[in-house]
């Protein structure tokens, strides 16, 4: 059911409403990811100064230079961890669009599904976009402790994106036709197979480039599970 279910969500990848998502999600994903870079180097540069004292040393100008590069350096490696956690977060936001567009292919008689207002959309963005990112970067010890461990590191990456991923986008499915207490009560009760299907979709995460087509696969994927557990009872 799974793998049948990603691979209907495949063949359905050059819909221009996919098309549509993934350049809405990764435009803004890197415009955050700029404001966000561009804001932490003018805080360094406020809280540093012109020109620092130091024991010893005495007056130093060049330490703002070094800090406001060192930072720009952080904020690189910083968005390579976080570009998909957060470009998965924002393209949440669109997601119904994809769903939409799997409905009208492989169930066209299906009534009207329930639109989630902006708003909400929004919340549960930014929500998804906090859990995301604070989960991987503690990942980040984890990462560490599990090194020497054979494929350590991306075994956790897989079972907590896995999670998180299909948390997310089994609710996201089911909700637009039962709404989000019950699409909880459905997600609880399916909640081996929604990982198993999350993980399938964290794998593909660690290939660069491939992985900014994953939110958009995993929303098709778990909108095509949802029907096929509830059809299955």
């Amino acid at each position: 059911m799974i793998f049948s279910s990603f691979f209907a969500a495949v063949g359905q990848v050059d819909d221009p409403r996919f098309r549509r998502v993934l350049f809405l999600g990764v435009a803004l994903t890197i415009a955050l990811l700029v404001a966000v870079t561009a804001g932490f180097v003018w805080w360094i540069n406020w809280a540093a100064g012109d020109q620092v004292f130091l024991p010893i040393i005495g007056e130093v100008r060049w330490l703002n230079d070094l800090l406001s590069w060192g930072s720009v350096f952080l904020m690189f490696f910083l968005s390579i961890v976080l570009m998909v956690p957060v470009a998965s977060a924002i393209t949440s936001m669109f997601l119904e669009d994809v769903a939409q567009a799997v409905e009208d292919r492989h169930y066209p008689d299906l009534p009207a599904a329930m639109r989630v207002p902006f708003w909400e959309a929004l919340r549960d963005t930014v929500n998804f976009l906090g859990i995301l990112i604070g989960a991987n970067l503690l990942a980040l010890i984890v990462y560490a402790l599990v090194f020497w461990i054979p494929f350590g590191p991306f075994l956790v990456f897989w079972a907590l994106n896995g999670f998180l991923l299909g948390r997310e986008y089994f609710t996201l499915a089911a909700m637009r036709r039962v709404g989000r207490a019950r699409a909880k009560l459905l997600r609880v009760q399916h909640r081996s197979k929604i990982w198993m299907a999350g993980i399938l979709m964290a794998m593909p995460l660690s290939i660069p480039l491939v992985n900014l087509v994953i939110p958009i696969l995993g929303a098709a994927t778990f909108t095509h599970l949802y029907h096929r557990l509830t059809i299955r009872g």
